[in-house]
């Protein structure tokens, strides 16, 4: 980093708020070389501290000032700022090329005074309030735009929204990545459908969602007929257009659609397709093992996600199809299907078997899975998730865990998952993510699992119902190793949970930044004021807490958001059927004082990243 202009004094030595700039009388100290301040310390505080430490005085503004023009990278998507904060925050980084915001409070004239010609890469998320003048503006306020991704609401016009977004395209010449989200509940036919012959030929990842599966066909056929290639020859030429990766979030999936892209996108790298059809779909509209087939000419694919609803799996499809894939599908590095409800052990054991540089398998509602199908499975697996699989035990579990890459285990819903695989659990040195949800473990396995050399940084325990606070006390026992890596629990829909299992937390998770405790109904206010006065430095602090349903919090838990310095750092609340749910406007004060912080009534998931749309918070 090279920095220009007389060089500021050495900063006085402080005690700074980081969230509300309040401070100590300066004290005079050994003063830190600049250097060390611009390239070691200030690379790794958040923007918002950054900001704070720019008000303590002039010099550190000035040092603030040159560390944040060297920032390209930008995303603010962990909280909902206004339009005054945004600005404030985006005229100090002024050579920032890549922008993320969420977009919740924002309106039309805080967003288009932060697009410029420097931004390459640009995420507007959650816009619920905005119009389509702020999409439209893109095209001309950031010209060498490579990404876009977009997140609106529904309620919008599909013809409308098409027509801008056609325009908008036009005037891209090197876009590369774009990522449509539209949150409706019902797939509508119109969805999307104008883009289609707009699409730049630079782009190479393209997400829809939603879109019909209609629209999407003609849109494949559409590149195909451009290209002017014959269905025969397809596959021999390499086409101008060069779309690698395809995300579709479709009312079906069919034969024909899959058929399409597989002969139109031949440099094909990866296929995500996920549909949420309400009834049972009817041929030819709808997946079958010949639609599995045509899989088989992809030769670049290494990732391949094929999902659908629990509600209405795919009953056309059996070990045939899967079993067929296979054959061809030797260099897949990815595999995530959900709704196979009639494959067995057969169809599921030969994709592992033929794909030796598999890092990442999922598979959700497979009714039929069960332990055999992973004898005798060795492999580089990073990741593995095995979801709501009734059969699936500890056995299976046991089994996956010779693999010493793994880093990712979830087998949320699998509920004869139990004690004696935490043993094996606690000896994976490199697992970072775990969840256990609806697991039948006890207090016993969770104090084997402490006692482990685990470095988990995501540990989700959400409806083991037979784990109590003791549990807690043992997992988070002084001197294990999770003590200190541990940022995000999720103790949901566990009835033992009470304020001693809280307290435990509170005192030894140093790294906890997010916690849930819906359906926590033996948490009481006392938890709430442990919580709020947890002592932590600036990047250890609570960021998102959800007491959805907590039945026994009272309103008086308003006056711990009321105080400074409680809370410090607390950005997203759930207080969905609390008793303060319907009190939304006691916190008209508690929004004014904390403008970072969103507070949610809905009962959303943590971050309401799929409510969002349907309520004010």
């Amino acid at each position: 980093m090279s920095h220009h202009g007389k060089r500021p004094r050495a900063a006085e030595t402080a005690v700074v708020d980081p969230e509300y700039g309040g401070r100590e009388p300066l004290r005079e100290g050994i003063p830190l070389p600049e250097t060390l301040i611009l390239d070691e310390i200030f690379p790794k505080l958040k923007m918002e501290s950054l900001c704070a430490l720019a008000c303590v005085c002039r010099t550190l503004s000035s040092m603030v000032s040159q560390a944040l023009s060297a920032i390209s990278y930008l995303d603010l998507s962990a909280f909902s700022s206004n339009g005054y904060i945004l600005g404030q925050i985006v005229s100090r980084v002024r050579g920032m090329t890549s922008l993320t915001i969420d977009c919740l409070r924002l309106d039309d004239s805080s967003v288009i005074n932060i697009l410029g010609q420097n931004i390459q890469e640009l995420s507007l998320l959650k816009c619920a309030s905005l119009s389509f003048d702020v999409i439209s503006s893109i095209g001309g306020r950031c010209p060498d735009l490579r990404v876009l991704v977009l997140e609106l609401a529904e309620g919008i016009s599909p013809e409308i929204f098409g027509k801008n977004l056609a325009e908008i395209l036009k005037k891209f010449l090197s876009l590369e990545h774009l990522s449509i989200k539209v949150r409706r509940t019902i797939v509508d036919a119109d969805d999307l459908g104008f883009i289609n012959p707009f699409l730049p030929q630079t782009l190479k990842y393209l997400k829809l969602e939603p879109v019909s599966e209609q629209d999407a066909f003609q849109f494949i056929e559409e590149i195909r007929d451009e290209k002017k290639i014959p269905r025969n020859l397809v596959n021999r030429i390499v086409s101008d257009f060069k779309l690698q990766r395809l995300v579709l979030v479709l009312d079906v999936i069919s034969d024909r659609l899959v058929a399409s892209i597989t002969s139109s996108l031949p440099l094909l790298i990866e296929l995500d397709l996920e549909d949420r059809p309400c009834v049972e779909p009817i041929l030819p509209y709808d997946l079958t093992n010949r639609g599995l087939q045509f899989l088989c000419s992809c030769d670049y694919l290494t990732s391949l996600s094929i999902i659908r609803s629990k509600v209405v799996p795919f009953r056309r499809i059996n070990d045939l199809g899967i079993l067929l894939l296979s054959e061809s599908c030797g260099s897949l590095e990815s595999i995530r299907l959900g709704g196979f409800s009639t494959v067995t052990d057969a169809g599921f054991s030969s994709l592992l078997h033929s794909c030796k540089n598999l890092k990442k398998f999922e598979v959700r509602n497979a009714h039929l899975l069960s332990d055999l199908a992973f004898h005798e499975i060795n492999g580089p697996l990073v990741e593995l998730k095995l979801l709501s699989c009734n059969l699936i035990t500890s056995e299976a579990v046991v089994e996956l865990l010779s693999s010493s890459t793994l880093e990712v285990l979830d087998t949320n819903g699998c509920r004869s998952i139990a004690d004696p695989c935490l043993d094996y659990i606690s000896f994976l040195s490199t697992l970072t993510s775990l969840n256990l949800g609806g697991a039948d473990i006890t207090d016993h396995g969770l104090s084997i699992l402490g006692e482990g050399d685990l470095p988990i940084v995501s540990l989700r325990l959400r409806g083991c119902t037979r784990v109590t606070d003791r549990g807690i006390v043992f997992l988070l026992n002084e001197g294990n190793r999770i003590n200190k890596t541990l940022s995000l629990l999720d103790v949901g829909h566990m009835p033992g949970i009470s304020d001693r299992g809280v307290q435990a937390i509170v005192s030894s998770a140093e790294s906890l930044t997010e916690l849930c405790m819906r359906y926590c109904f033996h948490v009481t206010d006392a938890s709430f004021k442990l919580l709020a006065s947890r002592r932590c430095d600036g990047s250890n602090m609570l960021q998102r807490l959800d007491v959805c349903h907590c039945i026994r919090l009272t309103a008086g838990i308003v006056e711990f958001l009321e105080k400074k310095p409680l809370f410090r750092g607390l950005r997203w609340l759930g207080v969905g059927r609390t008793s303060l749910a319907n009190r939304s406007d006691d916190f008209g004060m508690i929004r004014r004082k904390r403008p970072w912080l969103t507070v949610c009534f809905g009962g959303c998931e943590v971050g309401c990243h799929d409510g969002w749309q349907y309520h004010n918070m």
